[in-house]
């Protein structure tokens, strides 16, 4: 009795394997948000709200298709003053917690400076730095660094710190330098800390952005989300909000894609 052959099964290529696992794994957030946006649809059409109170997600598409040019145009120094605070912020933030766990003279002495400026509301400090710097870029990009950079100050410290006694001690006995010691092993442990910060600062720099825009500017995000509030333009004022929360939402998938680059391994107790 002859054997029975075996046909192969089909394959599906590589590429669509993972088109398919994120389709998968992205399912159930687009469905929720479809089913958001369909019941938001139907409580204004079913109650009758007035456009100028709760436009329909219909009409705030509509407002994205009318006011594409102006939204476009707003966007770029929002974009930029998020940006720019982001990276400086986050560098000051870095090179201080560097210094904090080289020297606990340093930690002592300014720690707590950086905690108290961190307890003053960030819409107190943008107006006194609005009357020092002006409207231009200058105040804004300030305003998105100062809220980016508490957060990763403290996670860098102490990611810096979170290397075991253990590990210290055979790079001592390897007889390693202080900057070998740095490189190889303590920036290394902190980068799960960094980047766990560093996804807070990139949604937290664009509302810096934007509250500095509210306090004195005459374009970006902010400037367009006041002229449509006092103008009663509900729909780009609604469109307006989405497209900063989709820049923060961008820049947080860009952080996340640097860490899943980056970052080869995750500690247990990162928060």
């Amino acid at each position: 009795m002859a054997e029975a052959t075996q046909i192969p099964m089909p394959v599906a290529p590589p590429r669509m394997s993972r088109l398919i696992d994120m389709a998968i794994a992205r399912g159930p957030a687009l469905a929720a948000v479809a089913g958001l946006l369909g019941l938001w649809q139907l409580v204004v059409w079913g109650f009758e709200v007035p456009e100028y109170m709760a436009p329909s997600p219909l009409a705030v598409l509509r407002a994205f298709g009318d006011n594409a040019g102006v939204l476009w145009l707003n966007f770029w120094p929002t974009f930029l003053e998020a940006a720019l605070g982001f990276v400086a912020g986050n560098l000051v933030a870095i090179a201080l917690a560097v210094w904090f766990v080289h020297s606990s003279t340093a930690e002592r002495a300014f720690f707590p400076i950086a905690v108290f400026v961190n307890t003053i509301p960030i819409i107190a400090v943008a107006p006194i730095l609005v009357l020092i710097f002006g409207n231009g870029f200058a105040p804004k990009i300030i305003i998105a660094g100062l809220i980016c950079f508490f957060p990763t100050l403290v996670n860098m410290v102490r990611g810096l710190k979170a290397v075991s006694p253990a590990t210290l001690d055979l790079m001592r006995v390897l007889s390693a330098s202080k900057s070998e010691i740095f490189w190889k092993v303590r920036l290394q442990s902190s980068l799960p800390f960094l980047f766990a910060a560093l996804k807070i600062a990139s949604t937290t720099c664009v509302i810096g952005a934007i509250v500095a825009e509210w306090i004195g500017s005459n374009y970006g995000l902010g400037a367009l989300i006041i002229e449509a509030t006092f103008n009663f333009r509900s729909p780009l004022l609604y469109a307006t909000v989405f497209t900063a929360a989709l820049l923060a939402v961008v820049m947080f998938a860009l952080v996340s894609f640097a860490e899943s680059k980056l970052v080869r391994w995750k500690s247990g107790d990162v928060h």
